[in-house]
């Protein structure tokens, strides 16, 4: 090998560097800008991110999920004009009751099956209450809506006594009457045995072939 040769191999060996890589090599002026626009852009990534930190502390968040209301009327109509017993619904409630659910079940089956209503309430205290009826079997039916079959006293509601359930693990407290017709009324959820109560006194029978459908069984502001 000529010298000339071996000096454009060193020449080639020195350009890639040690790893075999091209080496670049650039101006001081070059580098410095090259270090500040990282720089910046690093504290311009922490200002944002500071500022979204900001504004989710600031920024009012609720753990509970927003239940939406529900007009119950044309279920409560349906109750009182073809269930095969009386049926009864509050009455009166204060617009501190706000109704989020409202099932039936049971009705198409011809009188093959138990015929069921479920009405599930936000109360006053932010608690839930359900009034549940069926004409199914009271000794199946009330221990399944009150999720307990110990009975803890009693509780008189307008000159009338109704069981009193407690399940602690749910956190359930349940009120429960059972009709000379066979049929079950329960009031159950996590709210006190008094606003319990106070369902249960709202509860009144609804007289069937009632003309016109209930224009409304939510509860209004000021009602």
């Amino acid at each position: 090998m000529t010298e000339e040769t071996e000096e454009e191999v060193s020449e080639s060996a020195a350009e890639k560097g040690s790893g075999g890589r091209p080496v670049v090599e650039v101006s001081p002026a070059v580098h410095k800008r090259l270090n500040t626009g990282l720089g910046g852009f690093t504290m311009a990534m922490a200002a944002c991110l500071l500022v979204v930190l900001v504004i989710y502390a600031i920024t009012p968040r609720s753990n509970e999920e927003m239940l939406p209301t529900v007009d119950y009327g044309s279920q409560l109509w349906v109750m009182r004009n073809d269930a095969p017993f009386t049926s009864y619904a509050p009455e009166g409630l204060p617009a501190g009751w706000r109704p989020t659910s409202s099932r039936l079940s049971g009705l198409e089956s011809g009188g093959e099956k138990p015929v069921a209503w479920h009405l599930g309430f936000v109360t006053p205290s932010d608690e839930y209450a359900a009034l549940e009826q069926s004409n199914e079997k009271a000794s199946e039916y009330v221990p399944r809506m009150t999720n307990s079959s110990t009975m803890v006293g009693t509780q008189q509601v307008n000159g009338v006594a109704w069981t009193k359930y407690h399940r602690k693990d749910k956190k359930a407290n349940s009120l429960a009457r059972t009709l000379p017709d066979g049929v079950s009324l329960v009031v159950t959820g996590t709210a006190s045995y008094e606003e319990l109560a106070f369902l249960a006194a709202s509860l009144k029978p609804q007289s069937k072939g009632n003309a016109g459908l209930t224009p409304s069984a939510t509860p209004k502001p000021g009602a």
